[in-house]
């Protein structure tokens, strides 16, 4: 079973976060916003565009120092690069040497990254470290605060992996990628990573070898597709919980999954979800102090995959018992006609207490849930499609 925090620990932490501000960063495909908040989340002060005109995958502040953003983008002149600030965003420099792939041995056929998706922090005591994974699927490293970056373990270039990544036609319609970039916070050489398509992986040695975890998940039916080959299997996103690093949560294209290691098989919780509603989507938020109450935003996945929320009406649905059983949050949501895509980055928690949920859509909104997602409001309207949230204390 996973382990959970005590109630002291608990306490101590809610006691802290009540006088910090929240910090919400906003990566779209034209640019990104910081939004600062007041100490009761009520008040916001918006800061943007950052380099507007740029597609933003993804931007997150550094809890190690708590000033340092690192943005990854993408434009037509630049090409992909990663884009760093040490003053909260006051003022940025492109990366030295952003991620790239190692150059193709002759006769071989080399690949470039179409763009970052992914940034992880290294763990409290690893400063400066940081991860990436891109688009097509690639892993790399920073030992530099983001400055310059190198292919990292074998992940890149070993011809298994290849293989389980498959060609660009294969991928996700917005391209191919590695995600779910993850490091155990209590052994740094214990890494989990997630490839769509290709699977979830595990390392214990610093990435030098990798253990594939893809048993208790399902693949598309009809297509005649193995469940043992990673190739098949389409992680969506996939979270560690922060009390508890023994459990790790998913939300895939084919369900919504729980893993309590030292198992290697996924159990499907999301059979609890209602049928009409089904447990479809892209992100996946575990609860900072709690590891049975994690968050889903379920998105159409019938017939075409619509990728909208059902029957247009979105809804947040929380666990509170691991996946037993959940409960529709939708207070202040729109009723009907809301046909929202929520991308797999494009839901989180803060760190406050009671937590708040924050989602951006498609459409350029974004909305925060109050009290753990019960009471929704939008604060954020009209900017372009939101690729990416994330939030940070300050």
């Amino acid at each position: 079973m996973a382990r959970k925090s005590g109630k002291s620990a608990i306490g101590r932490r809610s006691s802290k976060s009540r006088a910090r501000r929240t910090l919400v960063m906003v990566a779209t495909r034209k640019g990104a916003w910081l939004y600062h908040g007041d100490a009761a989340r009520k008040i916001w002060r918006a800061d943007g565009p950052h380099f507007l005109g740029h597609k933003v995958s993804h931007l997150v502040l550094d809890p190690r120092d708590g000033k340092t953003l690192l943005a990854a983008a993408k434009t037509g002149h630049l090409g992909p690069t990663i884009l760093r600030a040490t003053d909260l965003g006051k003022s940025w420099k492109e990366a030295a040497r952003p991620p790239a792939f190692a150059k193709a041995a002759d006769g071989k056929e080399g690949r470039s990254v179409d763009h970052t998706f992914w940034l992880t922090p290294g763990r409290a005591q690893d400063r400066d470290v940081w991860y990436a994974g891109t688009s097509p699927q690639g892993l790399f490293r920073s030992a530099d605060g983001g400055v310059t970056w190198e292919p990292f373990s074998i992940i890149n270039d070993d011809p298994q992996f290849r293989e389980w990544m498959g060609t660009v036609q294969d991928g996700t319609p917005d391209g191919p990628k590695l995600h779910s970039i993850m490091v155990d916070p209590r052994d740094g050489r214990h890494f989990y990573i997630a490839m769509s398509g290709g699977g979830v992986h595990e390392s214990t040695d610093g990435g030098r070898n990798w253990k594939t975890l893809i048993k208790g998940m399902d693949v598309v039916e009809g297509f005649g597709f193995d469940p043992a080959k990673p190739t098949f299997h389409d992680p969506h996103c996939v979270r560690l919980s922060p009390t508890s690093p023994d459990r790790l949560y998913q939300q895939n294209h084919c369900g919504i999954y729980r893993l309590d290691r030292p198992s290697d098989t996924w159990v499907r919780i999301g059979k609890s979800m209602p049928k009409q509603v089904g447990d479809i989507g892209f992100p996946m938020v575990v609860h900072p102090r709690d590891a049975d109450t994690a968050w889903v935003f379920p998105m159409d996945g019938t017939q075409v995959w619509p990728r909208t929320s059902p029957d247009g009406k979105p809804a947040a649905y929380v666990t509170r018992n691991g996946g037993k059983s959940w409960q529709r949050l939708d207070a202040g949501l729109p009723r009907s006609q809301a046909w929202w895509t929520v991308k797999r980055q494009c839901m989180v928690a803060d760190a406050c207490d009671p937590v708040a949920l924050y989602v951006g859509n498609s459409g350029g909104e974004l909305w925060m849930g109050r009290d753990e997602g019960k009471r929704w409001s939008c604060i954020a309207q009209h900017l372009p499609e939101i690729y990416a949230v994330e939030t940070a204390q300050l």
